[in-house]
């Protein structure tokens, strides 16, 4: 459990740093005044900033100063970015937010998004030159290294053999009556052999070796089987330069499934009212963290990598309180040929807060009120993802 909280606390403070960090970079180069960038929320441990070319303390009491505080806090989740003028004040004055053009203002808001996308790209990067857990395809590895190949369980198909033996989806098969087999097909030929006749199984769940009796049926298809689909995987690591070309092709890929969920998400509740899809909130989302923690160091990289996409993309959302929400503002700020009143924009970011709020609230009752079965749901749903 300690593990969980540490490790999601280290990832989400990485993705909201990430952030937030491409806010304040943007912001400084376009010349608007950040007030304060801290690691962590309030309240402040202890901050540091410029006065004369000397750094100088900042206290837990100290306000607002001439150059940036930068201030270490102490609730350790992420980061924020304070800007001047954000909220639509000191408009007349060259070094505040409001008071810079709207194609500025967008990129500041918009470099956020930007910098977790790219954040994924990195993350799958790496991994893709550490070794990636992948399927193989014999004409697609090219210049590939593989490693630790096995033959691993993606689908269980109700009501057959193996479902029935309680047989789930990521267990690997070690042996099959003693007898250890590198391909899919090599392994078809034997259920062949071996139809209506007991067969032991001796499969890898997470750290634990178990042993399934199961007899084989004859299929539709005019061949035995247990209901199960096999894939042979390994993990796989490319040179840097593919490693980063398989990265970026990766997240756009992740980049449209996640775009289609949200609105299939959308569609579901319009059309029939009901979430088709699974939705995890704060809970979910740590029991996620602690599987993946389980699974080892390059999981989490993968991860990571689709929480910062996912962040990116709701994030960009044109929803009030979003940046995307705040870029629709100045949008149609553009169209009308003048600024929308502050206090209105204000009002809807608030609601749109407020409505944020209570929709994380609801997923996060939805998430403990299956807290009885949320762990092997969860985890399945991770072994679909990586495999």
């Amino acid at each position: 459990m300690l593990t969980t909280l540490i490790v999601f606390i280290l990832i989400l403070g990485l993705l909201v740093l990430v952030h937030e960090l491409g806010h304040f970079v943007t912001a400084k180069r376009a010349g608007v005044k950040v007030d304060e960038f801290g690691f962590g929320f309030p309240p402040r441990i202890i901050g540091f900033y410029k006065d004369n070319n000397r750094w100088r303390i900042a206290g837990p009491k100290t306000v607002q100063k001439e150059s940036t505080i930068y201030s270490l806090n102490w609730v350790p989740l992420g980061g924020f970015v304070k800007i001047k003028g954000e909220q639509g004040e000191a408009a007349a004055e060259e070094d505040s937010f409001a008071h810079k053009g709207a194609a500025k203002r967008a990129w500041i808001l918009s470099s956020g998004v930007l910098m977790n996308v790219i954040l994924a790209v990195f993350l799958l990067s790496a991994g893709y030159y550490i070794g990636l857990p992948q399927i193989l395809d014999e004409n697609n590895l090219g210049q590939a290294k593989i490693s630790e190949k096995k033959i691993q369980i993606v689908e269980v198909v109700d009501r057959l053999p193996a479902q029935k033996e309680g047989v789930q989806i990521g267990d690997t098969i070690i042996t099959i009556d003693g007898n250890i087999f590198s391909a899919v097909t090599e392994i078809q030929s034997y259920l062949d052999s071996k139809a209506g006749q007991e067969v032991i199984f001796e499969v890898k769940r997470e750290e634990q070796i178990i042993t399934k009796k199961i007899v084989p049926q004859m299929m539709e298809t005019g061949k035995a089987g247990i209901g199960v689909a096999l894939v042979e995987t390994a993990l796989v690591s490319y040179p840097w330069y593919l490693a980063l070309a398989h990265g970026f092709l990766t997240t756009l890929i992740l980049a449209k499934a996640i775009i289609v969920a949200f609105f299939s998400l959308f569609k579901d509740l319009i059309t029939s009212q009901k979430v088709m899809v699974d939705v995890a909130g704060p809970v979910g989302i740590a029991v996620l963290t602690g599987q993946v923690a389980k699974m080892g160091f390059i999981y989490i990289l993968q991860f990571t990598a689709l929480l910062s996409l996912n962040l990116a993309i709701i994030n960009f959302a044109p929803f009030p309180a979003l940046d995307g929400g705040r870029v629709l503002f100045i949008i149609i700020e553009k169209i009308k040929g003048r600024p929308v009143n502050q206090k209105v924009e204000n009002f809807f970011h608030n609601l749109g807060f407020v409505l944020l709020m209570f929709l994380i609230l609801l997923v996060t009752f939805r998430d403990i009120s299956k807290i009885s079965d949320i762990f092997s749901r969860i985890g399945n749903y991770i072994k679909n993802i990586i495999l």
